[in-house]
């Protein structure tokens, strides 16, 4: 008999869980990559055909889902504290004679790695995992469930589990696989990630559970929160085990201690460890096993009483700095980076650190030919924490600053550092040349992609080829539409043929006509994207006019209702919006640039190959053109009468403004069939919610107060 699609389901997610406990907890693999990735395309057939069978916490939620539009907050059932750290062996020693009070006995203790993750609390309720809820202020956290999901060593359902079961942990990313996203990164023109921990921070705190999923996330149990069944463990180590035997992911090393010195063993033997893991810790954690014992020793208002952290002290050496080399990323950020006499650090021989900004060179007053102390932070990446100044040779030299950019000779924007009262520190600085060689390779396949130029044919890889072709000009925006001219080189690439370079030629030539909005917000230029390129193109008819304008005049105020509000009797003030301009800080980039020689050589070499400068956005500032300024709404669904991208630019065309995210600050949400989460917040924060045919009146008789729309939602 054939088995039902529910069967299937069923059969393929029990085997896949399997699967994934023994690669990832027990380190004994039951079938092959190759099986595994079959088996979970089955899945996800199966899935996609029947969207009844869909289940959060099937492994095909490991790839990551639909990305949020917000976290949510919970509180955490049993506070999430803190732990008291101890970088000395006699606080050690005072908190054991504590506990010995306390308990009127030598203690039962446990030592385990402290691992340098962020702290997460895991819920599973009937064995299926519902939330993760990171430590927050200790009372409430965001549930990163979605990203949590994506762990393949976690178990996303449990057998013979309490009703309601929480595990703590550290979520954390592999020293392996943290080194090869660095790498990744670099080769993308990225800056580098600082430190494992704050990757994985961002990671977590990402809305597209897809990042996780590529992130390749570990985790390690460390303890309990919430527990239905108060007789399941006596002891932390008891807790430990009973879970690990359920499939987390817990300590890879532990050890029973009954007095300080068995604690300073364990010390030394994990300092010994340490290196070997493959995941960065920073210290180790001392607590009282039974929980009986932890019940009477009491927490603090921060943390508790019956633990203790005793934390490695970072390793650092000295060496010589020889140069500081300015490197140029894709986005057009300049960051300084040493350049050392080699030394051996935490087991690796460092050459190279960065200084990530030209405020921290000057502010630590380093020269060339100075002696500099390094440190790892994390124990991974090499940082220089200050010069010896004791130590500095006459003739030291002070390392030159760009002032403009060290590879194309363009402007340079610089970013001050917030709240100092000192006008030589600074956070960044950048190259604003979106014709950048540094940077053209990504800017590229921005002004291709299909909300900017929308060029057909044009992707990552034919630019990719084109760049590595040699023998084709591409060093410009305006090279793109010069391509026709090396056809015979074109169809010389790999998967080339005359049909799709005919295409290519079209699509290039098609986008010609986009408009300047579309084209302004296709440029890279720091701050201007899809909508802030319209908003621009809506104040101008053509690009001379915006050329035109001063600076001040790029931040206009919007059209408001006030009148229209006064007339009902109405406090005005909730309708007043953001400016449709740009704002105080955006709005002299943008004018320097739109200024600036390399700004004024991209216009014109563009117009010499036919790109339309006009504006289609262009309006008179008409209210009764504009009846819907002010108002916010989301687009969420699929309607039948029109895509949402027309939907957003009939809505746009009446003065209203279109999110991707839904806040009380929404004044209406449109859903059509498919509607998920956006909805659901909306429902929940009591926005109005549009059905199409609400929508269509909408357009055809754009009253807000007809609609119930004035004042906000």
């Amino acid at each position: 008999m054939t088995a039902t699609p529910s069967d299937r389901a069923a059969t393929l997610r029990q085997r896949l869980h399997q699967a994934n406990r023994a690669y990832y907890v027990d380190a004994a693999p039951v079938m092959s990559d190759a099986e595994y990735d079959k088996l979970l395309a089955e899945l996800a057939s199966i899935e996609a055909a029947h969207p009844e069978l869909q289940d959060p916490n099937s492994p095909t939620a490991r790839v990551g889902g639909q990305p949020l539009d917000a976290f949510e907050s919970y509180p955490h059932t049993v506070p999430m504290l803190s732990i008291d750290n101890s970088y000395d062996r006699e606080d050690i020693e005072q908190w054991f004679d504590r506990m010995t009070r306390t308990l009127g006995r030598a203690p039962q203790m446990v030592c385990d790695p402290k691992i340098d993750g962020v702290a997460v609390s895991l819920r599973y309720e009937n064995g299926a995992l519902t939330r993760a809820l990171t430590r927050g202020d200790g009372v409430r956290g965001d549930d990163v469930v979605g990203a949590i999901r994506t762990i393949r060593a976690l178990p996303l359902v449990l057998e013979d589990a309490p009703d309601v079961l929480e595990v703590r942990g550290e979520v954390y990313i592999p020293n392996s696989r943290f080194e090869a996203i660095n790498r990744e990164r670099e080769e993308a023109g990225d800056d580098p990630f600082m430190n494992p921990r704050n990757a994985c921070a961002g990671t977590l705190k990402s809305q597209d559970p897809a990042v996780a999923a590529g992130r390749g996330l570990g985790f390690r149990a460390h303890g309990r929160g919430e527990l239905s069944d108060p007789g399941y463990a006596e002891s932390h180590s008891a807790f430990i085990a009973q879970i690990g035997e359920l499939g987390f992911p817990v300590p890879d090393r532990s050890w029973p201690c009954r007095n300080v010195e068995d604690i300073e063993r364990a010390i030394e033997s994990l300092r010994k460890l340490r290196h070997e893991l493959d995941y960065l810790i920073d210290g180790l954690v001392v607590r009282l096993d039974r929980f009986d014992d932890q019940s009477r020793a009491g927490v603090t208002s921060k943390s508790p009483r019956w633990l203790i952290a005793y934390k490695y002290p970072a390793e650092r050496a000295r060496t010589r700095l020889l140069a500081v080399e300015a490197q140029v990323g894709k986005t057009g950020k300049i960051t300084p980076r040493a350049v050392m006499e080699p030394v051996t650090l935490a087991g690796t021989v460092v050459r190279h650190a960065t200084l990530h900004n030209y405020g921290m060179v000057r502010q630590k007053d380093l020269r060339i030919g100075d002696t500099v102390e390094i440190e790892k932070a994390g124990e991974i990446i090499p940082y220089v924490r200050e010069a010896v100044a004791e130590l500095r040779p006459k003739g030291a030299r002070r390392v030159q600053i760009p002032e403009v950019c060290p590879i194309c000779g363009g402007p340079v924007e610089v970013e001050p550092a917030e709240a100092v009262d000192n006008p030589l520190l600074e956070t960044a600085r950048r190259c604003i040349n979106p014709a950048c060689p540094a940077q053209l390779r990504e800017k590229l396949v921005w002004f291709a992609g299909r909300k900017q130029m929308d060029i057909d044919g044009l992707g990552e890889s034919t630019i990719d080829q084109i760049l590595a072709s040699g023998s084709i000009p591409l060093a410009s925006f305006a090279d793109i539409y010069r391509l026709s001219a090396h056809r015979d080189a074109l169809l010389e690439l790999e998967r080339m043929g005359e049909k799709k370079l005919e295409n290519l030629f079209t699509g290039i030539e098609s986008s010609k006509q986009r408009g300047l909005g579309r084209l302004l917000g296709s440029l890279g230029i720091r701050h201007v994207g899809h909508a802030t390129g319209k908003q621009l193109a809506m104040l101008v008819a053509d690009y001379d006019a915006l050329l035109a304008f001063e600076e001040p005049m790029l931040r206009p105020k919007s059209i408001t209702r006030k009148e229209e509000v006064a007339k009902l009797g109405l406090d005005p003030d909730p309708t007043v919006r953001p400016e449709t301009g740009l704002g105080k800080e955006t709005a002299p980039v943008v004018h320097a640039f739109l200024h600036s020689d390399a700004g004024r050589a991209v216009f014109e070499d563009l117009r010499s190959v036919g790109v339309d400068l006009t504006s289609r956005d262009h309006r008179e500032p008409d209210a009764d053109a504009r009846p819907l300024d002010g108002l916010r709404f989301v687009l969420t669904g699929t309607l039948e009468s029109m895509t949402r991208d027309e939907a957003r630019e009939r809505l746009e065309a009446l003065g209203a403004a279109v999110s991707g995210s839904v806040s009380a600050k929404t004044d209406a949400v449109i859903a059509g069939p498919g509607a998920g989460s956006k909805l659901d917040k909306a429902n929940k924060l009591g926005v109005r919610v549009f059905d199409e045919p609400a929508l269509l009146s909408l357009l055809e008789e754009p009253d807000p107060s007809a609609h119930g729309l004035i004042g906000g939602g």
